[in-house]
């Protein structure tokens, strides 16, 4: 060991006679740096977006939806036979028709729920916010901040909504239309929510649809582990309702990003595979440049273990405080960025207007395996050169 050290020591030292090899040697350790960093922010800034996306769309999708295959076929009677089962859930019964939003400024089409304000409340944040101590009863809307811009709704005015249901006149089915009063906005942080979500009252909803008295599409179901919730709600449904998942519904938008996250971690993991090509090529030039005192400390009694161990000490010191520095940097990076606004984003396109930033353990963990890898397998190579060096033919030529 005391001259695999020695080794180590003599030949991390600056060389005047070969200056290039030390030059190598540095712009291996930055390379290595620099891509560990650059991999640990971007994962990061993917992690953050994931899991910002996922709390906007868990808040508007809700954890647990219930849903029926023919329209106003739930009742009272199913929500409080649910709610009697399953005392630790929260449920927002709800009735959903598209309608289109008519006013002096033109047209839109849109979503709107009919729910009970006191319930969603209870379930939905957006909603909560949006009210605030407000209800909603009557012809009122509660609509999206986008409708409200796209309109130039200043105050409390009044939006006319156009149904998918018809009314009978003469020769035709005339569409039915009715005026709301906008009582108030919210602001999911997402655009395709804002712009075609309108909440107004069950009541008022079921009237111009013409649904029974006590009637729904749908519930909505609030649940902290809605993973494990949603099939103990499966088991105890009738034939005719089924419960879906928020994760269902928008399971290709999250694979499209898991896909996105893995295609970055491969492309940015090669930056530090091309930096580590300067490993190699360092050490393979210490190598060249010092065979004649190979050969001479394998002729005076050291093993070839010995060199080999040595040349791989070498590079996996330049790689492995590379890896070192990269972990501060990314680190310090990903505080930076996660802590001030340096970096400015619309909100109205990613949700928000800070830079996310989250770094996952799982993340970190394999970033940190992946560098030490090719690290290893960089070194490993040029130390197994240093080795197989002809003792008696180096010795007679230099």
């Amino acid at each position: 060991m005391s001259l695999v050290k020695y080794l180590l020591f003599k030949y991390l030292r600056f060389d005047k006679s070969q200056p290039f090899i030390t030059l190598s040697a540095i712009l291996a350790f930055l390379g290595v740096s620099i891509g560990l960093m650059v991999l640990i922010v971007a994962m990061a800034i993917m992690n953050g977006f994931d899991k910002e996306f996922e709390r906007k769309l868990f808040t508007m999708n809700y954890p647990i939806t219930i849903l029926s295959s023919i329209r106003a076929s739930i009742e009272d009677a199913d929500v409080n036979d649910l709610k009697a089962k399953f005392p630790n859930l929260k449920f927002s019964p709800y009735i959903m028709t598209q309608v289109i939003i008519k006013s002096n400024n033109g047209l839109d089409g849109g979503m709107l729920f009919g729910i009970n304000s006191a319930d969603e409340k209870m379930i939905n944040s957006v909603v909560k916010e949006g009210l605030k101590d407000k209800e909603i009863s009557g012809y009122e809307l509660l609509v999206g901040s986008a409708i409200k811009n796209d309109f130039v709704l200043s105050g409390e005015e009044k939006l006319t909504l156009i149904f998918t249901k018809g009314d009978p006149g003469g020769f035709a089915l005339i569409p039915k239309m009715k005026r709301f009063d906008v009582i108030s906005s919210f602001d999911s942080g997402l655009v395709a929510y804002d712009k075609s979500y309108l909440y107004t009252s069950v009541e008022a909803l079921r009237k111009i649809l013409d649904y029974e008295e006590g009637r729904y599409d749908g519930i909505h179901v609030y649940s902290d582990s809605p993973f494990d919730d949603i099939s103990k709600i499966s088991a105890q449904l009738p034939l005719s309702l089924r419960a879906i998942g928020w994760w269902q519904q928008n399971g290709n938008f999250f694979s499209a990003l898991a896909l996105e996250k893995r295609a970055l971690f491969i492309v940015l993991m090669l930056i530090i595979l091309v930096a580590s090509l300067n490993i190699v090529s360092s050490l393979l030039m210490t190598v060249m440049n010092r065979r004649h005192e190979i050969a001479l400390l394998l002729s005076l009694g050291a093993s070839k273990g010995e060199i080999k161990k040595s040349f791989f000490a070498l590079g996996a010191t330049i790689g492995g405080s590379g890896i070192l520095f990269g972990l501060m940097l990314g680190l310090f990076g990903v505080w930076l960025l996660g802590s001030f606004d340096i970096i400015n984003l619309p909100a109205d396109v990613y949700g928000s207007a800070k830079l996310p930033m989250e770094l996952s353990l799982i993340d970190l963990s394999l970033i940190l395996v992946g560098a030490i890898v090719i690290v290893a397998f960089s070194s490993y190579y040029p130390a197994k050169k240093a080795a197989q060096i002809n003792v008696l033919e180096t010795l007679r030529n230099e």
